[in-house]
């Protein structure tokens, strides 16, 4: 009997960790991960040092004003809807 609850907790934790894996990726109808650095560039950042999917948007990290900050960008039109200096 144990072994097969054992059995069953493994196959939970490897579709659990499949199904994280794909949260993160982008959908086809997000823009373009190239496209979103250069929206983000156009508001005032120097440089995008990070830029991935996460959460269901674009979150990245770069230069603004000589500052590291984190920011997040929505999937669809790349434009920022949160930042916060960089801790």
């Amino acid at each position: 009997m144990n072994r097969l609850v054992a059995g069953a907790l493994c196959v939970s934790l490897l579709m659990g960790a499949s199904t994280m894996a794909r949260a993160d990726q982008p959908s086809p109808d997000w823009m373009p991960a190239e496209q979103v650095k250069v929206k983000v560039l156009q508001t005032g950042y120097s440089q995008v040092t990070k830029l991935e999917a996460d959460d269901g948007r674009w979150e990245g990290e770069g230069i603004k004003n000589g500052q590291k900050m984190e920011f997040h960008a929505d999937p669809k039109t790349g434009v920022i809807i949160s930042e916060k200096l960089d801790d």
